[in-house]
């Protein structure tokens, strides 16, 4: 069970976990300044001991997660193993830690059996993986919920709930699965053949924390005879509705929902069901061929909406951004809000949703929070290398996703819960890939392998 309870009631307790750019560029420029004044024996020393302490932070981070008490135990008890596999179950969601790409290679790193890997990531179903998941979702949300909602209305309104949802293709080498297909990626903007995830993550204020709820791999169409598989706007709302659903089986009287994505998930049919049965609002960037018919009579498209004049106003929050906001008629959505948002070196863009009293500012602030399950996924594909796969089942290849979205979350955590942003998710993957050997934890089988500073220096 979670124990993470946010200390909201000090003045400080939301500058203690987020950093700010400015705060977080001085603080590495020190640290670099710091470290050039050391000599080699001292810069090596002090590596050895952040690694030591990344390592002690990432094990207390497992231990307040639950996740030995909970993963680790059922793949034990699958896999009737007398042996604790916290270590090795670690070592699969973050090969990267010990400078390596593949859990093969990390097999040969490490001396373990080669099947390790294989036999872990198989140990369980792929609802069974999906299940822990949206478990650990659960048991951060809703303790961090009750313990928030006997605040006042000003710190509530700090630790807000943002939903976003979005998708990434991931490359599939070696023997092609029936999950490969032929995807859109919209960040290299060609098709890719690989495995395309849908994923849906809780952001907690301004980025205190994210947390992963829900993920999908969509299926790609038969070829020949048979029914299409479940599109991306199908797995959005299914998961909506099941996550919505299970946090009011907990008990938790949630305020309607502000959902953002892209503007693939901009269809009407899914706006009005979010409307309609969660009452909430599904927020989208539009697009340029739209058309919209003003409070004035005027029609306009979404081009229009971006290179005309407007009657801006400042945003009370951020400097030199400007906004305005109306109210339109579209011929498939009905009445909608529109927010056009200008700022200095971006590109003019605007956002809709169906008719919302949210204002204008709100709905920016609310959309800038999407850009963390960007983040998300590049955690995922830059810093735990999730592309480099060996798994040759579904259920393999569920579980290998399922551990590197909990890894992420785990670095996360680590980062701002427990180093209490001290420590960077970089930096905590840097010391450890490069001074592992020099590391002893015997929970997570890293036993000491170094013989002297001075020899390694040697």
């Amino acid at each position: 069970m979670v124990s993470f309870i946010p200390d909201i009631d000090k003045d400080n307790g939301t500058k203690e976990i987020t950093m700010s750019t400015a705060k977080r560029y001085a603080r590495k420029q020190a640290k670099a300044s710091a470290r050039r004044r050391r000599t080699a024996q001292e810069r090596l020393e002090q590596d050895q001991r952040q690694a030591q302490r990344a390592a002690e932070a990432l094990h207390h981070a497992l231990e307040e997660l639950g996740l030995p008490d909970t993963l680790v135990s059922e793949i034990e008890g699958r896999l009737r193993s007398q042996h604790k596999l916290l270590g090795k179950i670690v070592g699969v969601m973050f090969p990267a830690l010990f400078g390596c790409r593949t859990p093969s290679e990390l097999c040969r790193v490490r001396g373990w059996d080669k099947n390790w890997p294989s036999r872990l990531l198989s140990a369980l179903p792929k609802r069974s993986w999906l299940k822990r998941l949206r478990r650990l979702g659960l048991e951060v949300l809703v303790p961090l919920w009750r313990h928030v909602a006997t605040k006042s209305a000003a710190t509530q309104s700090r630790w807000q709930w943002t939903w976003a949802t979005d998708d990434s293709v991931f490359h599939k080498y070696g023997a092609q699965l029936h999950l490969v297909g032929r995807w859109w990626s919209g960040q290299q903007h060609r098709v890719l053949s690989g495995i395309d995830g849908l994923l849906l993550v809780v952001v907690i204020g301004d980025g205190k924390l994210v947390v992963p709820v829900d993920f999908a791999i969509r299926r790609p169409d038969p070829i020949g005879s048979g029914a299409p598989c479940q599109d991306k706007l199908s797995w959005a709302r299914t998961m909506m509705d099941d996550r919505l659903a299970a946090l009011r089986n907990r008990g938790l009287e949630l305020p309607p929902p502000i959902i953002t994505g892209d503007s693939w998930f901009g269809d009407s049919k899914l706006m009005r069901h979010i409307r309609q049965q969660h009452q909430g609002t599904l927020l989208v960037e539009g697009k340029t061929t739209y058309s919209f018919t003003l409070t004035d009579g005027r029609r306009v498209t979404g081009h229009d909406l971006i290179e005309s004049q407007w009657p801006w106003r400042d945003h009370p929050w951020e400097p030199r951004v400007r906004y305005v906001r109306l109210r339109a008629t579209s011929p498939t959505y009905g009445e909608v809000t529109l927010v056009i948002v200008d700022e200095p070196r971006q590109d003019r863009f605007y956002l809709r949703c169906l008719e919302t009293t949210v204002s204008g500012p709100q709905l920016i602030r609310r959309w800038r929070r999407r850009n963390w399950i960007e983040f998300v996924f590049r955690i995922l594909k830059h810093l735990l290398a999730t592309e480099s796969c060996q798994a040759h089942s579904e259920d393999a290849y569920y579980g290998h996703l399922v551990l590197r979205l909990m890894a992420s979350f785990v670095l996360f955590y680590t980062s701002r819960v427990i180093c209490k942003g001290r420590l960077t998710m970089e930096e905590i993957i840097f010391s450890l890939k490069h001074y592992w050997r020099f590391v002893d934890l015997e929970a997570l089988e890293l036993q000491e392998l170094s013989w002297g500073v001075e020899q390694n220096i040697a």
